[in-house]
Order: C-alpha cells, then structure tokens, then sequence
C-alpha cells in the first residue's frame, strides 16, 4: 500500500477528503482534511432522485480543489466512494463521467451494505471494543445500521432515510407526522434486533453530543469515544425538534447544520424509541476511516492484529528514538505493578494503562527535551485517538505527565476528576511509572537488576552500582498511604 493515501467520499450533503500517512505497516496518521457542504442532492428527492445542474456544479468544483490538495501532498493512492445520492441518481453517470473525463478520478458507487460496512468497520478498529452494539450513520439520502460484537460485524442494513431526503419529502411541507411515519416503516426492517448499545456515526449524531459536551463542563475536549448521558442526549433531541433558529444556536448547534438537524434528531428519537438503549457513544470515524482501513487490512481480514494498537504504534513510530528504552520502561513498570498492586490497593485493570503510559512517557522529548513531560502530555492526550476510552486517555496522560518526580497535583486532578482514579490509587500508578524511570536512568542497553517483593519491601538486586538509579529514586516524591521500602542488594 502507498505510504500516503488520500479518501473521497461523496455523500449526499458533504463531500469530504482525509489524506493518511502510514508509519508503519499499520500505523498511520492524518496529514489533512477537508469538507465542502456542496449539498449534491439538494432538490434530486423532489425530483425522482436525480442530481441537479447546480449541485453537481458545486461537488465539481470541490472535487476538483480537493485533487489539488492530494498532488500537493504527493498521495500516491486515491479512493473516491460515493454514497446515497449517486446510487439512488438515474444520472449518476452524467456525472461519473464527467469526473473522469476532465479530473482523471474515479468514482465507486457503493451499495448501502458496503457502506454499512465500511462504517462499521471504522468503529469496530477504531473505537474501544464493544458488545452488541448497533451503529448508526445517518446521511443526507440514507441511513445505514450495523451490529457490532468486539472486532465482529453482522447484519448491515442500508434504509432509504435520511436528512435532506426527509427535509425535502415532509419537513419542507411541515408534515411531521408523515416523517414518523416513514420513519417507523422504514425502521421495521430492524425488527427482532435486541442492542442497548448505540455507536453514533455522521454529522448529526456528532453535532448533539458535541453540544452536550460543550455545554456540560466536560473536562476533555475531544468527541471521538465520547460518551454522553443518554438522558441528555434524549432530552437534546426534544428541544431541537421545537427550537427554531435562534434556540438552536443557544442549544449549540451550528448554522450549517439548521436545516438538517431535525430531520436527524427525529430519526434518532424513533430509533431509540424502537430499542431500549442504555449507553451511547460517539464515533469521530465513519466511512471515509472504512475505506482506508478495507485498503489497508485487506489481507487481515479488515481486523487490525491481536493486542494492536494504531494510536500507540504511530506515537512510537513518530516520536520515540530510542524504542529499546521504551520497550524497558514498559517491561519494568509492569513488573512492579505485579509485585506491588495489592500491597498498593490498585485495581489489576489499570495495569494496561500504566504500560502504555511508560511506551510513550517520553514521547514529548522529540518536541522538547527540558519540557518533555508536558509535551509527552499533550501529545498523548491528542494523538492516542483510537482505541481507547476517554479514562484511558487521560489516565495514560497524566501518568506521563507525572513520569520524572512529583505525583499528580491536585488541581490537574480537580480538573479531570470524572475521568480519573481516586486519588490514592492514581498516585500509587504515578509512583510506579517515575519509579521505572528512575531505575532506567542509566539506560543500559539489558535491563541489568532483579525486582523482588516481601513484607512490603522492594528488593533491587543488580552486580552494577545503580549509581544514577539510586540518585534519582531519593528525590521521588514518596506515597503518604504506603509504607513500601527500597533496598538494594
């Protein structure tokens, strides 16, 4: 596969355009995206499905920007999927055409399955592992559901629903009642489906959660794996069907998204009405993410490999130098953990997060040297994108923030008090990764000292001095709820 690979996808409101990198054989970043709300099947609903002068006018215009874009990056690959809008067309390819003859690109036109599918698997990669979960994407011309069991994908369904569809078929008429009733049969072909889970994906589900989040003090700012209250989320959805335009920008939603957002928040009140759903999380990856993922994993079954990790992968890749002593870091900080977590009171589930935190607790050094600990921060808090809960996220963050020698302040632990341990236990974390570090100061090339715990005593047998080690362990701040000794032997 190319090294940088750019993504189209055309649908019935927005054409949008991401550009990947990859890192390593599954490692990838983004370079760039862009978005136009050319709005390609404005008026085709009205009009048997098919596309207008202007509309198509509009996503020429815009494609042709975007291949600019991609020559810029020099991508040496280019997939272009269209959606809804295309397929539903009798003139799709009047316009296909045209694409090809005067921009040398090539549209596929994807079914409603495939394009279930290629969401689906976005999520199922990209997202933290969920069971028996339905994902949802509701577009301008369609709506696509899929059932997702941990990496597994079943039972894709594309339904002719969709916002701009219903705008201009029922709420352009202020026919409401019409709308749930379409609505209601078209959701009739998910009968027998039993989920309590809903993966969001698409512009209207992302929209009201980031209202939500942006109005609830929410202490991270990032929507992908965000998890809004369902009851919030379904109190939301109300007063956006009875807001006009001024109250819509008071709930937090944006201008460009006023004449849609009802369609889509009527879409998803019958949808929860049909399931009883209990949590909701917000997926920031969809079709474009599918595509590039099918492209990418083709020969692994469009699975990424056991205990693998993107995010992490990239990180290491992009700004670890030194990955042997990543790699060390790693290995002692989870020994400790296993020698000293009952004696420390640290629930065995956070053993995972302390062992990423010590792979990339340096990572901001390529930023910074003499302020690594805050880059390594902020870095990992950005980049560790996919895969991860937000607790995760900021947990391993903060460890790496607090990696050298002090233990969490409290006022970073105020600020992200939702999302963290308690107090004790996240300290005892800190205390474990800055311990790592200072054993590692020297950096040897083998880990050159056995660990050993007994009777609340850490034993560090090494044939070397430990000089550097033993210099630097003095100066960590100590756990007042801990009564662990240090020797070395």
């Amino acid at each position: 596969m190319a090294k940088r690979v750019a993504v189209i996808d055309i649908g019935s409101n927005s054409v949008r355009m991401v550009i990947y990198e990859k890192t390593s054989r599954f490692a990838f970043h983004i370079l760039h995206e862009a978005k136009s709300r050319v709005r390609i099947s404005e008026n085709a609903y009205q009009n048997g499905g098919s596309l207008q002068q202007i509309p198509m006018q509009r996503a020429f215009e815009a494609l042709e920007d975007f291949l600019t874009i991609i020559s810029s990056f020099k991508a040496r690959k280019t997939l272009c999927v269209a959606t809804s809008a295309l397929r539903d067309a009798p003139n799709q390819k009047e316009f296909i055409n045209r694409i090809k003859n005067s921009l040398g690109l090539n549209i596929k036109v994807i079914d409603g399955q495939r394009e279930a599918y290629l969401g689906a698997i976005a999520c199922a990669n990209l997202l933290p592992e969920q069971e028996n979960a339905l994902s949802i994407d509701i577009g301008g011309g369609s709506t696509e559901f899929s059932l997702i069991n941990k990496k597994d994908i079943n039972a894709n369904i594309s339904l002719n629903l969709g916002t701009v569809r219903l705008k201009e078929l029922f709420f352009d008429f202020n026919d409401i009642e019409g709308a749930k009733k379409y609505i209601d049969l078209q959701l009739s072909q998910l009968d027998g489906i039993d989920v309590s889970t809903i993966i969001g994906i698409g512009g209207t589900f992302r929209a009201i959660s980031y209202a939500i989040l942006s109005n609830s003090g929410y202490p991270l700012d990032k929507l992908h794996a965000y998890e809004p209250n369902y009851d919030d989320f379904h109190m939301l959805l109300s007063k956006i069907l009875d807001s006009d335009e001024n109250n819509l920008k008071k709930l937090g939603i944006k201008n460009s998204r006023f004449d849609v957002i009802k369609p889509g928040a009527l879409i998803l009140l019958r949808v929860f009405k049909k399931f009883k759903i209990k949590e909701l999380i917000t997926s920031g990856v969809g079709v474009r993410e599918g595509a590039f993922l099918a492209d990418l994993l083709r020969t692994s079954r469009d699975k990424f490999p056991a205990n693998y990790n993107t995010s992490v992968r990239y990180i290491l890749d992009s700004h670890i130098d030194n990955q042997a002593h990543s790699n060390q870091l790693n290995r002692v900080a989870k020994e400790l953990f296993d020698l000293t977590h009952k004696e420390l009171n640290i629930d065995k589930k956070y053993r995972y997060e302390l062992a990423i935190a010590a792979k990339l607790c340096m990572s901001g050094s390529t930023i910074h040297y003499y302020s690594y600990n805050k880059h390594s921060y902020e870095l990992i808090e950005d980049a560790l994108e996919f895969g991860f809960t937000h607790k995760e996220i900021v947990l391993i963050a903060t460890l790496a923030r607090y990696s050298k020698r002090k233990l969490p302040s409290s006022s970073h632990v105020d600020d992200f008090k939702s999302l963290l341990p308690d107090t004790n236990q996240l300290n005892a974390l800190s205390y474990l990764l800055s311990l790592s570090v200072a054993l590692l100061s020297h950096q040897p090339r083998n880990i050159d000292f056995a660990l050993s715990f007994e009777n609340s005593e850490l034993k560090i047998e090494s044939k070397n001095s430990l000089y550097l080690a033993k210099e630097n362990i003095k100066k960590l701040e100590n756990l007042k709820n801990s009564n662990i000794d240090i020797s070395f032997l």
